[in-house]
């Protein structure tokens, strides 16, 4: 596919059909997306109001048609254009990481909610198991300036791409960034974290052939797959919770379609709570499990 001599509206419709013949979903937005990216990150209103009849500039034909192609194998456009917005703050993605998704941002609600509730006063420790591109604990810091905000993943290469994206939008240093499996770089250390928050890999093994292939081929596996059911990343963290100086006041974690009860289960085997409830996500599905403990 060649876009030579071609306006950028008559590029993207090109694109998009291409594309839709290579059966990617939305074609249209990704088009779009990736024309926003090759144009210098311009707006939706840039691009049609500014570009949309102009010439497509000959020096970005030859890099317009590889994004395409790109694209057309599979990768997703989040890797292509090396970003995703989420909570409304944008976050560089990379293969080393899981490309956020909109349902994270109800985990987000929820912890800010219950923090705001529990610790009117005061500075809660939060901690983020499994950081990955950073958004949770980036998100949370940028939106609650009083809070303390840690953050850990057994990814180095992970734990850079958090970095950057927290002094992308200036709160890197009130961030401490631990490496390490699960809970242990807090229990090595000895911190008692108020909050645990993590959105852990969840998808069951077996699930492997049915996913989606942008998921399948591209995005890291260690960061998708939860053993046989999907639920190994959660007993070791529920058993870990017991090693910590105290139990937090607040654990949320993300789950699977299905999880939800089997996660509330382990929690409450593992200590006294006095609310646990689930966060639905625009779908209906038990998508957040939120444990409570009181503070009398």
């Amino acid at each position: 596919m060649t876009t030579a001599n071609m306006s950028v509206r008559e590029a993207f419709v090109k694109a998009s059909s291409f594309l839709a013949e290579q059966g990617v979903a939305e074609a249209s937005s990704c088009t779009e997306l990736l024309l926003q990216h090759l144009l210098g990150g311009c707006t939706r209103t840039e691009l049609l109001f500014r570009w949309w009849q102009e010439q497509m500039p000959a020096e970005l034909v030859a890099t317009w048609d590889q994004l395409v192609a790109r694209k057309a194998a599979g990768e997703p456009v989040q890797y292509i254009t090396g970003e995703q917005d989420f909570f409304g703050l944008p976050f560089e993605v990379g293969p080393a990481v899981l490309i956020p998704r909109p349902e994270t941002e109800l985990l987000v609600e929820a912890m800010l909610h219950e923090g705001s509730r529990l610790f009117p006063q005061g500075a809660p420790l939060l901690a983020d198991v499994g950081t990955g591109s950073g958004i949770i604990p980036v998100t949370i810091a940028h939106a609650r300036p009083s809070w303390r905000v840690a953050a850990s993943d057994i990814s180095a290469a992970a734990l850079e791409m958090a970095r950057k994206n927290a002094q992308r939008h200036g709160v890197a240093a009130r961030i401490t960034w631990l490496e390490g499996d699960l809970l242990e770089p807090y229990i090595e250390r000895g911190l008692a974290p108020d909050m645990v928050v993590s959105n852990p890999p969840y998808i069951p093994d077996g699930d492997l052939p049915a996913l989606m292939p942008e998921v399948r081929l591209f995005e890291p596996h260690t960061a998708l797959f939860g053993g046989v059911e999907g639920l190994d990343l959660y007993r070791r963290m529920v058993s870990q919770l017991h090693r910590l100086p105290r139990i937090p006041t607040v654990v949320g974690f993300e789950v699977g379609i299905g999880q939800a009860e089997a996660v509330a289960a382990l929690l409450r085997a593992a200590a006294s709570w006095t609310e646990i409830r689930f966060v639905q996500d625009l779908q209906g599905i038990d998508r957040h499990v939120i444990a409570i403990r009181s503070m009398e």
